[in-house]
């Protein structure tokens, strides 16, 4: 059913700098999670909106990768700027078709300025290698960009999750094609107009709205060199199978079931605070939630402050709505499927309404104890605020279950012990590893990307590991002088 008197126009494709309509007439309603509101209706795209996308990013690929990187970089310093200008703006886009809080979509555009950063450095992070490697023989390296390429973004970081990817692929010359999830296209429409006005030049960045049809073209279009993908394991696995069947380099990152592993001598307040934050933050919607606790011992002090932190989050006050009724009827059927199998419910989320919200898809703040690892809430990701508590006596046991968990994005303990703490890094087969950090999210130039069905593909998608997967490394080796002695090296 199509929803009228939209708070935002119609959502349209991004194409040579102009905005433009599909060659379709399906459009899909964008509605608030926060109040069920419509916010705007997103056109989706057809395979021939795609190849007009790429025919743009073509054409302007000579001449935006012929141009040195110390000038494709003043474009992002100057973005930077109207990012820092247009904060607020950002921030409240980020909360009404996300529904992350005010201070949770103030720090995602943090990380977007921090990300834009990073990318500014890329002159002095791709600076080549120069080395004699025989008398007068001389070897250069350089990075090469792709070409066209593509980066398909999620739901629950509208502005980060593109400013993972964009910046730093057009900073090292590549021409992008972005496609947003169809549930929150405005931030990506934001981004694109910013760039503009700092001065990006038409066909380097297109945007392409559409759903699994265009998903699908993405991954097989032969003008597209390189796709980035950020989604459920599911997704993943069928982006990573049909890109790479097309001779594309990918790398698709999957979903989590982070494990925070609590000892007896952990830090009380901080372990319970840190624990439930990580549980809770952007309503459990992010792959680095704590979604599992497995406590260690006797940690039942460590619980049930817990609960007391957890009776702190009120939804429509420090605790935002997930992205939709769906998601919301799914969470809470996790919640009660655990109930039946006898777990313990110390802090219920379900069933909850906001005043004056009525139509909003919140769920509450939810902690499940004396879960079994055959549970599927101790299996499966639940993308919400909801953490299960296992319990253990041993160490060795808690990595036991980490490490049979077909994920591999986080892991973290707790403990006042350098000696356990170093133990647990080594021991876990997860990407991300934190010792009393709940969110383990590694700051540039570090990168993120987890490990087994977390990520498919070469390299990680942030940080230094990303411009590998967005340049070829070409190698010249010279020599001018005959007079050099020779050898058979040269």
């Amino acid at each position: 059913m199509q929803v009228v008197n939209t708070k935002y126009a119609d959502t349209l494709n991004y194409i040579g700098g102009q905005i433009v309509s599909s060659g379709s007439n399906r459009f899909l309603d964008v509605i608030s999670p926060i109040d069920g509101n419509p916010l705007s209706r997103v056109n989706l795209s057809t395979r021939d909106d795609l190849d007009r996308a790429v025919a743009s990013a073509s054409a302007a690929f000579p001449a935006w990768s012929s141009m040195p990187v110390k000038e494709r970089v003043q474009i992002l310093y100057k973005y930077r700027e109207l990012l820092i200008r247009d904060f607020d703006e950002l921030m409240h886009l980020v909360h009404e078709e996300n529904g992350k809080t005010l201070e949770e979509s103030k720090a995602e555009v943090e990380k977007c300025i921090e990300l834009t950063e990073f990318a500014c450095s890329m002159p002095q992070m791709i600076s080549g290698e120069v080395q004699e490697v025989s008398k007068g023989v001389e070897c250069v390296t350089s990075h090469a960009p792709l070409g066209v390429v593509a980066s398909i973004v999620p739901f629950n970081f509208p502005a980060m999750v593109p400013n993972w990817t964009l910046p730093n692929a057009i900073a090292l010359g590549n021409c992008m094609i972005l496609k947003p999830s169809e549930l929150v296209p405005l931030c990506s429409q934001k981004l694109a107009n910013l760039l503009k006005e700092a001065g990006l030049p038409d066909g380097v960045l297109n945007i392409i709205n559409g759903d699994r049809e265009i998903v699908e073209a993405i991954c097989d279009h032969p003008g597209i060199e390189a796709v980035s993908f950020v989604g459920s394991t599911k997704v993943a696995k069928i982006v990573y199978a049909r890109a790479s069947a097309s001779m594309k380099r990918v790398v698709a990152l999957g979903g989590a079931k982070n494990h925070l592993m609590v000892l007896p001598d952990a830090h009380p307040m901080m372990t319970a605070s840190n624990v439930t934050a990580s549980m809770s933050g952007c309503a459990g919607q992010r792959c680095m939630a704590a979604s599992a606790m497995v406590g260690v011992g006797e940690v039942d002090h460590i619980v049930a402050l817990m609960v007391e932190e957890g009776k702190k989050l009120i939804p429509g006050k420090n605790l935002g709505p997930v992205i939709s009724a769906a998601a919301k009827a799914r969470i809470e059927g996790y919640i009660t499927e655990a109930e039946k199998a006898g777990a313990k419910i110390l802090l219920d989320g379900r069933n909850c309404v906001v005043a004056g919200k009525e139509n909003g898809t919140y769920v509450g703040p939810t902690i499940i104890d004396f879960v079994t690892p055959d549970m599927s809430v101790a299996r499966e990701e639940i993308f919400g605020p909801v953490i299960s508590i296992l319990r253990t006596k041993t160490l060795d046991e808690a990595i036991e279950i980490e490490n049979a968990n077909p994920y591999g994005n986080a892991a973290s303990v707790f403990t006042q012990s350098g000696g356990l703490a170093r133990l647990v890094a080594e021991k876990v087969s997860a990407g991300m590893i934190g010792v009393n950090i709940g969110v383990p999210v590694p700051r540039e130039p570090f990168s993120f990307g987890g490990w087994n069905e977390s990520k498919f593909g070469a390299c990680d998608i942030t940080g230094k590991s990303s411009i590998e997967f967005w340049t070829r490394l070409k190698k010249i080796t010279t020599k001018w002088n005959p007079e050099a002695k020779t050898n058979w090296m040269s």
